[in-house]
């Protein structure tokens, strides 16, 4: 297993639509929903064995995995918001990936073929909805059609299961308003929402003896300089994490699993910075209800394989709604859901600390293209007409947003796998850092959580 993660030198360190669903399992304690700390346990005081940093989809996957292993260990789970997965788990497009897009032999690949058919188990195990509605890669130009035909090899090689190559009469079978010249149809693509999964997540992990503690914002991660108050806990929990508002948490070892601050976290951690993480917005429109009989299934283009980002789609949502998008444009906030928002450290940091205007200079025509869809409709709508032609503007509405965290080196080089990384020195030896865990992650989720389990058992000896 530790060949098969990824390390950076040593040193140590990707995801949008609002209207999250509040829906959670009916059981999940009260405590949970409007943020707190369980079994009383004071921020200021309490010592864990193990400290998971970040509450979205990966660090309650991965919380879950450690203390199923590690019953007798104590584990805590710290989370700066008021509630768990508000952020990129909450605001993505809950697609459940089969796939086919990932270089063969990369750890997405690996990771999102097996964690789609364990998202699948979990689901039903724990009476999750969720739809298997497939998906249909769509060539609607003669120019498409080798890219097209790669992309099923791609598939193949990553065993994706149930994946044929269909012809015009098949499209109209499936998508009766889609038009095409070909398409990959991939019957075990499916919705589902990932802030309940998530949410389920968590109660197995509490359910286990686990520890959340949420409004709890890091602030620095350091080793203990001395036992408090003459106590031995400064050698048996030799990390201190402390939060903005003075409280700590001490430990013995760090999964950091920080999502759009992952960079951040591993800095303060005395940790490498790089790579950066800079963020991207991604604006859904929404089919009126009265259209919505047009999709049945997720549409997608033959995705550009210059840019990380799978182009503007057609995807069914578990309430019925049928996103279209998203765009990619750069956030001003890393988590900016809105076109206004801003802020100043985020765009100084992205600017000078990363490799940006390399990147913005090398794709000037894309990003220019990318910002008037997002103040057009009218240009939105003409891409999506060429799969659905019936499609207007008078169908549509703005809808939600999200933010990616999107991983770039000093280069200007988009960093498309998963990354795992460790420290250096003292602090180093007891912190995982997961730097850079783009979409699929979400699908991944529980095939990740297993290789994290894996490393932090062997890493820290567990």
């Amino acid at each position: 297993m530790l060949a098969a993660l990824r390390y950076l030198g040593g040193a140590c360190g990707r995801a949008g639509g609002d209207f999250p669903a509040p829906c959670g399992p009916a059981r999940l304690r009260p405590w949970l929903l409007r943020g707190g700390c369980c079994y009383g346990r004071s921020a200021s005081t309490s010592s864990f064995d193990v400290v998971i940093v970040g509450g979205g989809i990966v660090g309650l996957a991965s919380a879950r995995a450690l203390i199923q292993r590690h019953s007798a260990l104590s584990i805590g789970l710290l989370e700066k918001e008021k509630d768990l997965a508000l952020h990129q788990t909450g605001h993505n497009s809950g697609v459940i990936h089969s796939g086919i897009y990932y270089k063969p032999a990369s750890l997405k690949a690996k990771l999102c073929v097996q964690g789609a058919a364990l998202i699948y188990e979990y689901c039903n195990k724990k009476g999750i909805s969720y739809k298997q509605c497939g998906k249909l890669i769509v060539a609607v130009e003669q120019e498409e059609i080798p890219r097209l035909q790669a992309l099923y090899e791609r598939g193949l090689q990553n065993g994706v299961q149930g994946l044929r190559l269909i012809q015009k009469e098949d499209i109209k079978k499936k998508e009766p308003y889609c038009r095409g010249l070909m398409a990959i149809d991939c019957p075990h693509t499916g919705i589902v929402d990932y802030r309940q999964v998530a949410l389920s997540f968590a109660q197995d992990f509490q359910d286990a003896g686990g520890s959340v503690l949420t409004n709890f914002e890091v602030k620095d991660i350091e080793m203990a300089k001395e036992s408090p108050s003459g106590s031995q806990d400064g050698m048996k929990y030799p990390i201190v994490i402390r939060n903005t508002k003075g409280e700590e948490v001490r430990c013995q070892y760090v999964v950091t699993c920080a999502g759009l601050y992952s960079d951040r976290i591993s800095e303060m951690s005395g940790c490498s910075p790089d790579p950066r993480i800079v963020p991207f917005r991604g604006d859904y429109l929404l089919l009126k209800p009265e259209k919505c009989y047009l999709v049945k299934g997720n549409i997608y283009p033959v995705p550009d394989s210059r840019f990380p980002f799978l182009g503007v789609h057609f995807t069914p949502r578990m309430d019925g709604n049928i996103w279209l998008g998203p765009n990619a444009i750069l956030a001003f906030k890393r988590e900016g859901y809105k076109p206004f928002d801003f802020s100043a450290r985020d765009v100084m940091d992205v600017i000078v600390n990363s490799g940006l205007v390399k990147l913005v200079l090398e794709n000037f025509s894309y990003g220019v293209n990318e910002m008037y869809k997002a103040c057009f409709l009218s240009a939105t709508v003409k891409h999506l007409q060429k799969f659905i032609p019936e499609i207007t503007v008078r169908d549509i509405l703005r809808g939600p947003a999200g933010v990616r965290a999107q991983a770039l080196d000093r280069d200007g080089n988009l960093v498309e796998d998963f990354v795992f990384d460790g420290g250096v020195g003292d602090i180093g030896s007891h912190i995982l850092h997961v730097r850079n865990a783009p979409s699929p992650a979400a699908t991944s989720s529980l095939a990740i959580s297993g290789m994290i389990a894996d490393e932090v058992q062997q890493r820290f000896e567990l």
